[in-house]
């Protein structure tokens, strides 16, 4: 059963929520990657729910229906896991991010540790201000050109996102494959069911609904300093990154494996932005539930 609900933060902005699996399962907060929303992903449902987890997911302030947060940076996300906890509550939860919601996952972990036990990222990007001009190397032109127009603002980067959001709207199984196809390792290509690509185009549709400020504000975020340290994490905390990553390249993963204390790291070779998700899901969780 699924679960939708909005709740309100503590400063009064709406914040859409879904839930679904057992209602005494611990939560997992699924951070949801850049454009997409909190819908959910079937396979990770099953997943999740296979091993009595309660999956959570909200779309970040200005994705979806979920109130705009004008300026924010990736740590305000803590004040919104606390709050969905808080609705839950719940003492204690797992943190997964993948690609975009990685960093947000990171930052529940540095700044929650007594609400998350444990935390793993997938394909995610690595602080900005680290990488400098290396955040780019080896990422897919589109996704290049989007991060490299963030570092000149607002003005520049929207009138891009607006003209993709038209067609990713309403984007059927195979306007899902096309739109992500420079984003696509082989190894992406093999494993892109119809299942998965109507997700995709579910959860743009829902996270895009109102507009591209979500979509905008997570990438402004992403190039300027995130309001925390990775190094500050004290909660066991997993990175999975593939070597044939074009969205998030293989640098990103590495990075990050080298800087949160004590993180266990599986960066594979062959392995895709989506493939790996695909591929190593069960693994991941089955490594997250240990750290309860």
């Amino acid at each position: 059963m699924i679960t939708i609900i909005a709740i309100s933060t503590p400063d009064q902005r709406r914040l859409d929520v879904e839930i679904s699996g057992p209602a005494n399962g611990i939560p997992l907060v699924y951070h949801h990657g850049s454009s997409t929303s909190g819908k959910q992903f079937r396979f990770l449902q099953r997943a999740v729910h296979d091993r009595g987890l309660r999956l959570v997911s909200f779309s970040r302030p200005g994705v979806g229906a979920s109130t705009r947060r004008l300026g924010r940076s990736v740590v305000d996300t803590v004040e919104d896991v606390a709050a969905v906890l808080d609705h839950l509550g719940a003492s204690r939860s797992l943190q997964f991010g993948w690609s975009g919601g990685g960093p947000h996952a990171l930052a529940a972990a540095a700044r929650l540790p007594e609400r998350v036990a444990g935390a793993v990222v997938m394909c995610s990007v690595a602080p900005h201000e680290e990488l400098g001009p290396e955040f780019v190397a080896g990422m897919a032109q589109s996704n290049a050109d989007e991060f490299n127009m963030a570092l000149q603002g607002e003005d520049a980067i929207r009138p891009s996102m607006e003209s993709s959001a038209q067609e990713m709207r309403s984007a059927s199984v195979e306007d899902v494959r096309q739109i992500l196809m420079s984003l696509l390792s082989s190894s992406d290509r093999a494993l892109a069911t119809d299942e998965v690509a109507a997700d995709i185009g579910a959860s743009w549709a829902v996270g895009l609904q109102h507009g591209v400020d979500g979509w905008v504000d997570e990438t402004l975020s992403y190039v300027k300093p995130w309001g925390f340290s990775v190094r500050e994490i004290g909660v066991r905390t997993a990175v999975w990154h593939g070597s044939e990553d074009l969205a998030a390249p293989f640098a990103h993963g590495a990075w990050l494996a080298q800087n949160i204390p004590g993180a266990t790291a599986h960066l594979l070779e062959g392995q895709g932005h989506m493939s790996l998700f695909l591929a190593s899901i069960d693994q991941a969780l089955d490594e997250l539930l240990n750290t309860l």
